[in-house]
């Protein structure tokens, strides 16, 4: 538990908050008042009466994010709570709109009742150009991602599921280049099974990782067909990969196998390491202690990922959810399509690919033509899909 000091560098940077309101345009003069508000903004609210759409042209709607948790799951301290949750997601606007252009409100509600969180969400739904969910808890975020994507015309992402997804897929294409191998080719073990785990395991065959190569596991090991324990997002796995059958404990998933990718906050031996094929790829995401030691990690394996700042090649979520949001609200998208993140993960990987080595199979996060790319990359993708809306179409061509 953190103690609350005012010496302490992280309560001084975050004193007052992170975020402010600012305007766009001038308020110096009578005739700028009466143009942003009133006589002068009842005009444009008549006009939008008339016909919505002309809400993303002359409101921050088409830019503008709704960053929502209810503190379930918040980083690595569990269910903190909505209030403890908010410099989290000040944190992740402020990312928004320094890599991405995008701007993000924070939005913590004080229930984690799925049928609240989604009633809740779609009726704020109107003041935003998207939704993306944070920190909320499995098996319940899977619910309220299906329900809000159904319900509302704009695009819902959970970015603990989809973001880190969308990295893990860009960093494994760039590792197995650098080691010439191909990802159908690799035998996969994913630990974890939670929310990450799950969306991870959909991407990474979406995006060329062969499913009947592909082995999950949760704290009771390997998801098999056969067992007996297994309902909802996990019995789909199992049915989905796994082809041979493969039981037992993370060890006895890991012999043989090509790349791990942790998602599970657990703790993997070196045993367990030592039984996988020569010179694997080893992604333990584990924020802030991976599953795997770096230290034991960098002894077995020829490449190593992880989710801290501090080591080499970071999984960083913002390398993707800026960029994905940017290019989703640039074409109207009404949602973000499996195509679309591996548009975004190709992009990712494009930006370091002709200086790929051990330490670098991602760019830093603070490089700026990620979100550049991404962005790029999501709106030809939701183009190319016919998941844009027709006004964007039009603006384009008109441009």
């Amino acid at each position: 538990m953190a103690v609350h000091r005012t010496d302490d560098p992280a309560f001084v940077f975050h004193r007052g908050g992170k975020l402010t309101v600012a305007s766009t345009v001038p308020l110096d003069s009578v005739e700028d008042l009466s143009l942003a508000y009133t006589p002068g903004v009842a005009r444009v609210s008549e006009a939008i009466a008339a016909d919505e759409s002309l809400m993303a042209d002359y409101t921050w709607v088409s830019r503008t994010v709704a960053v929502v948790t209810d503190g379930s799951a918040v980083l690595g301290l569990g269910n903190i709570g909505p209030r403890a949750a908010m410099p989290v997601m000040e944190g992740k606007a402020v990312l928004f709109k320094r890599f991405g252009g995008v701007d993000a409100v924070p939005i913590c509600l004080d229930t984690q009742d799925v049928d609240e969180i989604v009633a809740t969400v779609t009726a704020i739904a109107p003041s935003f150009g998207g939704i993306n969910l944070e920190d909320i808890s499995a098996p319940r975020c899977f619910e309220v991602e299906r329900r809000l994507d159904e319900a509302l015309p704009i695009p819902v992402f959970h970015d603990d599921q989809h973001g880190t997804a969308i990295v893990v897929l860009a960093a494994l294409r760039n590792a197995a280049a650098l080691l010439g191998r191909k990802l159908g080719d690799l035998r996969v073990v994913v630990s974890g099974a939670g929310a990450a785990g799950v969306a991870v395991t959909r991407m990474l065959i979406a995006g060329g990782v062969r499913a009947s190569s592909t082995v999950v596991c949760d704290s009771r090991g390997a998801l098999d067909r056969d067992r007996a324990d297994l309902s909802g997002q996990k019995a789909d796995l199992a049915a989905a990969t796994n082809d041979t059958g493969r039981s037992g404990d993370i060890a006895a998933a890991l012999r043989g196998a090509d790349v791990l990718i942790g998602v599970s906050g657990g703790t993997i031996g070196e045993e367990a390491v030592a039984g996988m094929a020569p010179h694997p790829i080893i992604f333990a995401l584990a924020n802030p202690t991976p599953e795997v030691d770096p230290a034991v990690a960098a002894r077995y394996a020829a490449v190593v990922a992880t989710g801290r700042s501090d080591l080499p090649n970071q999984i960083n979520n913002v390398l993707a959810f800026p960029g994905v949001f940017r290019g989703a609200l640039t074409v109207g998208a009404r949602q973000i399509t499996d195509r679309m993140k591996v548009a975004a993960a190709e992009a990712i990987a494009a930006v370091v690919a002709g200086r790929l080595s051990p330490d670098a199979i991602v760019p830093s996060p603070l490089d700026p033509a990620v979100a550049e790319a991404v962005a790029a990359a999501v709106a030809s993708a939701a183009r190319d899909e016919g998941v844009d809306s027709a006004r964007a179409r039009a603006s384009q061509t008109r441009a």
